[in-house]
Parts: C-alpha cells; sequence; structure tokens
C-alpha cells in the first residue's frame, strides 16, 4: 500500500507507533535515534516512578528528565529524552498511555515542536581570558549570574546543540562545574488543513457560468 492510498488517519496513526509507511521505510524503523516524548500524567512519585521504569526495564538509557507542574497542581509535565529505534519506543509509548495515571504521551521527535535546556557553567577567569568568555557569553546569548574575584557563573538558555556548543566553547577556560536541567519541549502550533484554493474558485464560480458583473 502506497502512501497515496492511505488516509490522513492512518498515516498518522503510523507515525505515532513507529509504523513503516511505505515498504522502504521498513529498515529505518529500526535505526536508533533520539527521542523527545513529553507525557502529562498524576503529580505523585508513584506515577513518575512507573513511568521511567518502563524504560529501564528495556534497557533504554534516559539521557534527560524534566519535570514540573502544569497549570494544574495536581498534574505533571514529564519531559523525556532517550535514544532508540522507532518501532521499541513506540511500543513503550503504548504503554505509557494505557498506564492509569498517565493522560497524555506524546513523540514530539518529528512533530514542529520548539526545546529549551537550561545551563548554569562555573568557569576560571583571569584579566586576560575574561574578556573573551564574555564575549562568547554573548555570542549566545547567556549572561553572567555571580563573579568571585577567580570564577563566574554563566547562564544559558536554548536547544541541546546549542548547550553541548557553549560548553565545548568553554571547556578551554577551565570549567569548574556544570548543571543543566534536561530539556523541555511543546508542540510549536497546532495541526489545521490547508485551504484548498481549487474548492474557493469554484465556490466564486456562478452556477450558470458566466462572468460576475464588476460593482
Amino acid at each position: 500500500m502506497s502512501e497515496e492510498t492511505l488516509t490522513r488517519q492512518q498515516i498518522r496513526r503510523k507515525r505515532k507507533f513507529g509504523e513503516p509507511i511505505l515498504p522502504e521505510e521498513e529498515d529505518e524503523t529500526e535505526q536508533e535515534h533520539r527521542h523527545i516524548i513529553a507525557v502529562t500524567l498524576d503529580n505523585t512519585i508513584g506515577a513518575l516512578n512507573r513511568v521511567t521504569n518502563l524504560f529501564s526495564a528495556r534497557g533504554f538509557n534516559l539521557e534527560s528528565v524534566a519535570v514540573g507542574e502544569t497549570e494544574d497542581s495536581s498534574v505533571a509535565r514529564l519531559t523525556l529524552v532517550t535514544v532508540g529505534n522507532d518501532r521499541i519506543v513506540a511500543q513503550i509509548t503504548r504503554q505509557l498511555d494505557n498506564l492509569v495515571n498517565t493522560y497524555d504521551v506524546t513523540d514530539l521527535t518529528d512533530a514542529d515542536h520548539v526545546e529549551r535546556e537550561l545551563c548554569l557553567l562555573k568557569v576560571q577567569y583571569t584579566s586576560e581570558t575574561r574578556p573573551e568568555i564574555l564575549d562568547i557569553k554573548d555570542i549566545f546569548r547567556g549572561r553572567v549570574v555571580n563573579v568571585t574575584p577567580e570564577t563566574m557563573v554563566l547562564e544559558v538558555t536554548g536547544p541541546n546543540k546549542k548547550i553541548n556548543a557553549f560548553v565545548g566553547m568553554m571547556e578551554e577556560h577551565g570549567i569548574e562545574e556544570v548543571a543543566r536541567s534536561g530539556q523541555v519541549a511543546m508542540h510549536r502550533n497546532l495541526e489545521y488543513e490547508a485551504p484548498n484554493p481549487l474548492a474557493s474558485a469554484d465556490a466564486a464560480q456562478p452556477e450558470n457560468g458566466s462572468t460576475p458583473d464588476n460593482k
């Protein structure tokens, strides 16, 4: 069955569960890559443990886990980052969706989304290296949150790649400590049906096929 013969609902379902849409995509589902999964669930320790235990039981390493309250203090939003193939991750997300304390599970990996991570980095400096460190901080749109005669603490937020690049640039200056919050992510925009320009043109055409008078 080709992609053209599938309905939009069937395509969305296959993508959600990590199933191949076309025959040539079957091998791609076995390739491992990074997944960002957002889960809303009861704001209790037991609910959080059940979610993370599903991944550890399958041997998945969680690169980052970020959790916090939503607009409802009884509901938490958990953002997980892990590496695995689409088929296995899809199986885990289905199991997560069936947990009693879980309300919604979304794999944001292939969706249009925005992600952010907070990084606090303590770096050594001297009078000679201070200008260069501050220049790097400005390039990454960071800010200084603490200063001592020998070290400064910098704060930077952004996607994972930006944080990794910032840490890499600071290594030569003598990093003393790094604290990273883990990633949070959400959909960038809502799904919508694009208007059909042909349908609009047909609707504007008079029934008798004549051209409307200009007024």
